[in-house]
């Protein structure tokens, strides 16, 4: 028999609210991905939140700044790379809600940056084959966006 609407157990699943002071952090993430079709990663270093996890580079959106500005001022941060906004292709979104805060993050693609990727802030870097992806431990937001990922490259 055909599904004709919406399926009846979508209605059954509980959804977490979140309370009026539970913070929504809007952050900005890259893809970099070389000539070889490798994407770059980065592992968050001891001492921040979620140390050890692999993760697309990038950052908090600040009250004043687009997506991708924030992203061109944390790449240039945390990698020491130039990338201009022409060469950042949005891609796709993940929405997570964490136990203290909600993610909302714009995941973009780059091609084309100057400079060579340098880690900057105490974290280790490492070039992934897009089908790799999933042998790293990473935040669930990140791990929501793999599988796309995978088949967009």
């Amino acid at each position: 028999m055909p599904i004709i609407g919406p399926d009846p157990k979508c209605l059954e699943v509980e959804i977490r609210r979140k309370p009026e002071s539970f913070p929504s952090v809007l952050v900005s993430a890259i893809t970099l991905v070389d000539s070889d079709g490798r994407v770059l990663i980065s592992k968050r270093p001891d001492g921040k939140t979620m140390a050890g996890l692999w993760e697309f580079p990038g950052g908090k959106v600040e009250n004043t700044e687009t997506p991708e500005e924030a992203l061109i001022r944390e790449i240039r941060e945390e990698l020491g790379l130039d990338i201009t906004e022409s060469c950042l292709a949005p891609l796709s979104f993940a929405s997570h809600t964490y136990a203290d805060f909600h993610l909302l993050m714009v995941l973009f693609v780059c091609r084309v940056w100057k400079g060579i990727p340098e880690p900057r802030e105490g974290q280790e870097i490492r070039w992934v084959r897009p089908m790799r992806l999933g042998d790293y431990a990473m935040p669930p937001a990140d791990i929501n966006l793999v599988s796309m990922l995978q088949d967009f490259l």
